[in-house]
């Protein structure tokens, strides 16, 4: 099936997010990187990686749908100056929970407008945001319980650095 011309903009505007949120990942890792938090900069570009992979299957459905898919606009991410590692982390899932929300509506506007072919996807994402925030929150929840404790931040920081390395080309 086909997509609307609606659904075709909602889905182009999904795939610009995604992006987005790769930007934000890759600036907050960024500035991980400049505490020499080299392991929580490592996980968050390898968060920043499987955004794009989203994009990509954002696309992929666009593209198999007979549609044209097309990036929109994208500002420069806006993250706290110099910040916390809690407050890097408080940033990426107040944007995980931009995106979540995000989907949702797209999910709502292909179920008014009746398209099925669109929900394997949508589930798919449901349940991947689900895990995403869980994620990141937990993070959170762990860097609150450290505080300023230097020995528990970089045991935390070598943690997170220790996950399995993937590239954009991997299915995430």
């Amino acid at each position: 099936m086909k997509l609307t011309p609606e659904l075709e903009t909602q889905f182009n505007d999904q795939i610009t997010m995604e992006f987005e949120a790769s930007l934000v990942y890759r600036q907050l890792a960024v500035e991980a990187d400049v505490q020499d938090l080299v392991g929580m900069a490592a996980w968050l570009r390898h968060q920043a990686d499987e955004e794009i992979v989203h994009a990509n299957k954002f696309i992929d459905h666009v593209t198999d749908r007979d549609g044209h898919p097309h990036i929109g606009a994208i500002a420069a991410p806006e993250v706290p100056e110099s910040p916390t590692a809690v407050q890097i982390f408080q940033a990426a899932l107040s944007h995980e929970q931009k995106v979540s929300e995000s989907i949702r509506n797209l999910y709502r506007a292909c179920e008014s407008a009746g398209d099925l072919d669109a929900r394997p996807l949508l589930n798919w994402f449901l349940d991947e945001q689900i895990e995403e925030e869980a994620t990141v929150s937990e993070i959170v929840g762990r860097l609150e319980r450290v505080g300023d404790d230097g020995a528990g931040l970089l045991r935390l920081d070598d943690e997170l650095g220790a996950r399995p390395v993937e590239t954009t080309e991997n299915d995430a």
